[in-house]
């Protein structure tokens, strides 16, 4: 029986991703709209797919129609060069990471997840160069919503569907490296673990009061202990 479910982000949080992203994002939107807006020198951290879109695309003076017209056909092509593009080379497994995620498979009551802004395909092929997507069976994505606070609810109703399980606040745990994951544990009022291995630091996160805060994932035991907590505060 599950007891836990833990739910990762991807980017800054597993996987650090090198200058492709942002490459191939660009490119698409060259090809689709003719600009690639503010991708050049955009923050990425922490937002969903298609906000990006929107808000590089917006910065180049296209309304929101405009950009709804192309979207779909933007994606795809974003999706198709990240495949394409993207090497093992690319993508840094951070530190403690494989060593987590098989400890946390070893725990019969723990359903594992994603939580992400990506678009599932290129967010799946990010953990599919380092070999860690197999851990995940399932997540909630940019596919599934514009705002990354209406992810946890639809990642709590996937795994209900797969355990058939409802999951308490206190058996939720969501993991990621911004005050955006911070934020999607409290929609569920969730136990929050920061890690900072992403953009932010230890003292930008402990501002937004994560329940637990790490530097990364080196020391696996206390990253398990903090997940096996039954009561969050």
């Amino acid at each position: 029986m599950h007891r836990k479910l833990v739910l990762f982000d991807i980017d800054g949080t597993l996987v650090k991703v090198g200058s492709v992203n942002r490459r191939v994002l660009a490119d698409a939107l060259i090809e689709v709209y003719g600009t690639e807006g503010s991708t050049g020198r955009h923050d990425f951290s922490g937002k969903m797919d298609g906000a990006i879109i929107y808000e590089v695309l917006g910065n180049a003076g296209l309304d929101k129609r405009e950009i709804a017209e192309k979207f779909d056909k933007a994606k795809e092509v974003y999706v198709a060069l990240f495949h394409e593009r993207a090497q093992a080379s690319d993508i840094t497994l951070l530190e403690g990471v494989r060593e987590l995620l098989d400890e946390l498979s070893n725990h019969s009551e723990i359903l594992l997840g994603l939580l992400t802004g990506n678009f599932e395909a290129s967010g799946r092929h990010k953990l599919k160069l380092p070999e860690i997507d197999h851990y995940f069976p399932f997540g909630a994505f940019a596919d599934d919503a514009l705002q990354r606070t209406d992810l946890p609810h639809i990642a709590l109703e996937r795994a209900c569907r797969i355990t058939g399980k409802n999951f308490s606040s206190s058996e939720i745990v969501i993991i990621g490296d911004t005050e955006h994951d911070i934020k999607c544990a409290r929609v569920l009022d969730a136990h929050s673990i920061a890690v900072a291995t992403g953009n932010f630091t230890m003292q930008e996160l402990a501002g937004h009061k994560p329940s637990a805060l790490f530097e990364n994932f080196a020391a696996t035991g206390d990253v398990v202990t903090e997940i096996l907590k039954t009561q969050h505060s």
